[in-house]
């Protein structure tokens, strides 16, 4: 049986289902027979990927805020999940430093409060809690993190993701380790996903799209930062399949996992335009790094993901150009083209992405 056949008739609970990363996995998993419902407080971007999918017609989908612990508890009760995939948060480095409670309140507690309703449920499920690559304490150095280095945060959004982190570790140790909890909880960092259908604020790869779909020059800030660019299907393969070993075997419960792209795919921004122009006429840019101040974002940040590798023998599947193809062409065919919904051509991207992999041999496509 082949690894993601675990998901086919399970029923899984997606938080933060409306955003970029959250619609891509709940379509991925509609596409593996899961049953599939999501919760988020809302839709975060107009126009977004979930309502160019019209996914809100395809799976069971609920609005609510995880911060209201209660409203949470009853509808994870409901549901009965299986599996849980933790993506809910506010995601963004600079609207955190608009709103640095918001940001931890949602990221911290938040968190607690999806855990917490677990804690209480009266069924095996597995959980797989999404926090960041931007959790370490980043010395921007060129070695590639590794799960057991040192979590921390200059800004806000960082702060939060790292006491997520630990909130996670508590509830792990102290209600998640006995031989009788029906809970079985993985940890995921991944770093900076791009991928059609992104649309939130102060993105690049949206910000250029947009733009140049109007014929429009997009202004860059920091045109010379550097960033592992990745697929946002790379992470979400890494996920799943956490969650399918971890089903089947609790030596992996309350493991932390980078999900990163490889070595060779720190590009910088300015290289990674250079890329996009390939498949889209008319690229114009404006570098406005020395125009204005900057709040503090990070200029080097790498992951190292050999323990992937060796515990669930996961690796990337895409090259950096395939990475970027699919990201723009996606764009191409939501700016250009006439259609009602992006529902079928993002499946056929999923489906693109899992030959490729199951040709490279990656262990989650085999067959």
């Amino acid at each position: 049986m082949a690894l993601l056949d675990k998901f086919k008739g399970a029923k899984v609970l997606v938080t933060g289902h409306t955003g970029f990363k959250g619609t891509w996995l709940t379509l991925w998993l509609k596409q593996l027979g899961a049953n599939v419902s999501g919760v988020s407080i809302d839709i975060p971007s107009k126009p977004s990927h979930f309502e160019a999918t019209n996914l809100s017609t395809q799976i069971d989908d609920h609005r609510l805020d995880i911060k209201d612990a209660d409203s949470l508890k009853k509808l994870i009760h409901d549901i009965q999940p299986d599996f849980v995939f933790h993506l809910a948060a506010q995601a963004l480095v600079r609207p955190s430093y608009e709103d640095p409670l918001e940001t931890i309140s949602t990221n911290t507690l938040g968190t607690a409060n999806v855990l917490e309703a677990l804690r209480t449920l009266d069924k095996s499920v597995v959980a797989v809690m999404i926090t960041s690559d931007k959790a370490y304490d980043n010395l921007e150095w060129v070695w590639g993190y590794r799960e057991t280095d040192r979590l921390g945060g200059k800004d806000p959004y960082s702060a939060s993701k790292g006491m997520a982190e630990l909130v996670i570790r508590t509830y792990v140790e102290s209600f998640f380790n006995s031989s009788s909890s029906n809970v079985r909880v993985g940890i995921t960092r991944a770093g900076n996903v791009i991928g059609g259908g992104d649309w939130a604020m102060d993105r690049i790869v949206p910000d250029c799209m947009e733009a140049w779909s109007r014929n429009e020059r997009v202004d860059i800030r920091s045109p010379d930062a550097t960033r592992p660019w990745q697929h946002v299907l790379e992470p979400l393969s890494g996920y799943l399949a956490l969650a399918a070993v971890l089903a089947k075997d609790d030596t992996k419960h309350g493991e932390a996992y980078n999900f990163g792209p490889s070595a060779n795919q720190n590009y910088s921004v300015r290289l990674l335009i250079d890329e996009m122009a390939k498949y889209w006429d008319n690229v114009r840019w404006n570098d406005i790094s020395q125009s204005q101040v900057h709040l503090h974002e990070a200029g080097l940040l790498k992951l190292n993901c050999d323990k992937a590798l060796f515990d669930l023998n996961w690796m990337p599947s895409l090259q950096y150009e395939e990475t970027i193809r699919m990201t723009v062409q996606w764009y191409k065919v939501f700016y250009e083209n006439d259609v009602d919904s992006m529902y079928d051509f993002t499946m056929a991207q999923i489906m693109e992405y899992t030959e490729l992999a199951k040709v490279r041999g990656v262990e989650w496509a085999k067959v």
